[in-house]
């Protein structure tokens, strides 16, 4: 037997921004905001990655607890939903680095909202300066800003810290022409150029984060999160999902 060490395979993307929206944390029952094993389960494929030399950048959504939008159609003021969405963020955020440092994960937090006490500031420097030392970095409180999503938040990071990609982790393994669930003769695209998918109108991202995309050429590649690793398969450039790109 050899004893020479396992050749690990390349990585088509050595820098990714890794966007979760909240509601991947519930689950499959979908009965507790954060459901420990669905955690646990997102936070072993991070830690897969990461061992294989991925520099990762996590942006965590916060619907699972309180989203917005939704909570304008209760009564809250849009700005005042707005802000809470973004500390539901930072709530999922914690969530995430406490499971990666628990497996032995180094991992930091930077929030767009200054709460030292839980999280450093964002600064771009210094957030750079974590991908090289190897730790994992999650951005959290969205923009800082109300009326932007966490969508735009990881095409602003994206861009910021000049990643090779965007992998947005949803609950389905693509892009369609039309909604799977309601059309069985729906056709799922293994890629798509940016212009066409504006032509056809589909929903990748929202417009600004999309467009932000578009002119920063950051590809995007949607892919189901429930799939054994998937992540390690996106970094070593399987087909998985649908890529978007110029």
């Amino acid at each position: 037997m050899s004893d020479q060490p396992a050749i690990s395979p390349p990585l088509k993307y050595k820098r990714i921004v890794l966007k979760l929206s909240g509601e991947v944390l519930r689950g499959t029952a979908g009965h507790d905001p954060i459901d420990p094993s669905t955690l646990e389960a997102i936070c072993e494929q991070v830690k897969e990655i990461h061992e294989m030399g991925v520099e990762v950048c996590l942006v965590i959504g916060g619907g699972n607890i309180f989203r917005g939008l939704n909570g304008a159609q209760r009564g809250v003021d849009r700005t005042t939903g707005d802000y809470m969405g973004m500390l539901a963020t930072v709530v999922n955020g914690l969530a995430l680095m406490d499971r990666l440092e628990k497996m032995g994960v180094v991992t930091r937090v930077q929030s767009a909202i200054p709460m030292n006490q839980v999280a450093e500031p964002f600064i771009l420097r210094k957030a750079m300066r974590h991908l090289e030392k190897g730790r994992v970095v999650i951005f959290v409180a969205g923009t800082g800003n109300p009326y932007f999503s966490t969508d735009t938040t990881a095409a602003l990071r994206a861009s910021e810290m000049h990643a090779n990609i965007i992998m947005k982790a949803t609950k389905v393994d693509g892009i369609y022409d039309k909604d799977p669930k309601k059309h069985p003769d729906a056709v799922k695209y293994d890629e798509i150029t940016f212009v066409d998918a504006l032509k056809q109108r589909l929903s990748v991202m929202d417009s600004t984060a999309f467009s932000l995309c578009l002119d920063n050429h950051v590809p995007i590649l949607v892919f189901n999160l429930n799939e054994r690793h998937a992540i390690r398969d996106a970094v070593l450039g399987k087909k998985i999902g649908t890529l978007v790109h110029n």
